[in-house]
């Protein structure tokens, strides 16, 4: 990614009693959202968490989406008209209420 780009992070909080269908995600979910988006979505990827620093303990985060967008302003235009569909088919996947972080890429 290029330095001056907005990332937006969307974090899935790993605990007891939360559920995600990373099947799900990955095959129905991500592919509408860049179909929503369009090309002001620049790239996407998707980390699985797998582990944290302590050997053997459970990753903080089940999984985490990331998209990248030319600015904040490209990035509300895509996700406003489409916030409804995109957040209405969380429950499908997960219970877990996603924390969201956007930041500027800077390196």
């Amino acid at each position: 990614m290029s330095k001056g780009m907005t990332k937006v992070s969307v974090m899935y909080a790993n605990g007891e009693g939360k559920i995600f269908d990373m099947d799900y995600y990955l095959n129905t979910h991500m592919p509408l959202v860049g179909k929503l988006l369009g090309d002001k979505l620049k790239s996407s990827s998707v980390d699985k968490g797998v582990g944290s620093a302590a050997p053997g303990s459970a990753a903080p985060y089940v999984c985490m989406g990331v998209m990248y967008f030319d600015s904040v302003e490209d990035f509300g235009a895509a996700f406003g008209p489409h916030a409804t569909e995109i957040l209405g088919d969380l429950p499908n996947f997960t219970n877990i209420e996603p924390e969201v972080q956007i930041s500027e890429v800077v390196l």
